[in-house]
């Protein structure tokens, strides 16, 4: 475990879905060179995940594994080895499918803690080396599929993200993101400890419209301690074909993370940039 340092607020800005497509990863990349991301989280199965991964390691971007179960993206593992993961080849197309599936027992646990496995695997596989967890969609939360994220973290010695933000004033003007950020928070709340390797996540009501007012916003809000702010870069992909409908802001959180006037606010208050892996240090 790290040192504690009480005094210190430590920040990890990490980018969610490299590899799902080819735009998002330019995105990504850039928010790194230019800007302030510290670290991404890949998608294994996605498209563009082999060459990413080569391009992040050339430019040093630390890497985590974005776990996933949905978007439709294939399995790691044979299909029909993992059939209640993948009943037609893919996985279930979004969050809320998946979510459903698990309520109604129609996902198998033993075939879930399979795929995970099989996922970092293949991200080491592809030359990542891996410091921690997340999950696409934030499905580690979820109660049973959790307990086998924690598990696998656990295993692995992986820290992960728990999502785990405050409600604002901005949340009034966004029912639906406001909805999924106090879900995610009060499901990260349901185990009696937060997981012991774990940093606390923020940006996730953000999510997909992390302008330059709310990044600014999230930096003041930062308290002592280390942090995960939660982003989505990318160059406009058009229409991501594992999820035509999906529609962030990608290249205006890119243009956030690369402000002169977020790197001043990091500067002026104190926060240190940093990854998983330096958290983590033994």
């Amino acid at each position: 475990m790290p040192t504690p340092r009480s005094s210190v607020t430590r920040l990890v800005v990490n980018a969610d879905d490299l590899g799902l497509h080819p735009a998002i990863d330019e995105g990504i990349l850039k928010a790194h060179r230019d800007g302030i991301v510290t670290s991404a989280t890949v998608l294994v199965t996605g498209r563009s995940a082999p060459n990413a991964i080569q391009r992040a390691r050339k430019q040093g971007l630390a890497l985590g594994v974005h776990l996933c179960l949905s978007t439709g993206l294939t399995p790691v593992l044979p299909a029909h080895e993992v059939p209640s993961l993948a009943p037609k080849g893919r996985f279930r197309p979004s969050w809320a499918h998946v979510a459903l599936a698990w309520a109604r027992g129609q996902l198998r646990a033993s075939e879930v803690a399979r795929e995970l496995r099989a996922q970092v695997a293949r991200a080491r596989e592809l030359g990542a080396a891996v410091d921690h967890l997340d999950a696409h969609q934030h499905l580690h939360v979820l109660p049973g599929l959790s307990g086998l994220v924690r598990q696998l973290a656990a295993e692995e010695r992986l820290p992960l993200r728990w999502p785990q933000e405050r409600p604002s004033i901005q949340w009034l003007g966004a029912p639906g993101a406001a909805a999924k950020a106090v879900v995610l928070g009060a499901l990260s709340h349901l185990p009696k400890r937060r997981p012991e390797r774990s940093v606390r996540a923020v940006g996730i009501f953000e999510s997909g419209s992390l302008d330059e007012v709310a990044l600014l916003r999230l930096v003041s809000s930062l308290g002592p301690g280390d942090w995960e702010l939660v982003c989505h870069p990318g160059t406009h992909p058009g229409s991501v074909p594992e999820d035509p409908t999906w529609t962030y802001g990608w290249e205006g959180e890119l243009a956030a993370l690369c402000s002169p006037r977020a790197c001043e606010a990091l500067q002026l208050r104190g926060v240190q940039l940093t990854t998983y892996a330096s958290l983590f240090a033994t």
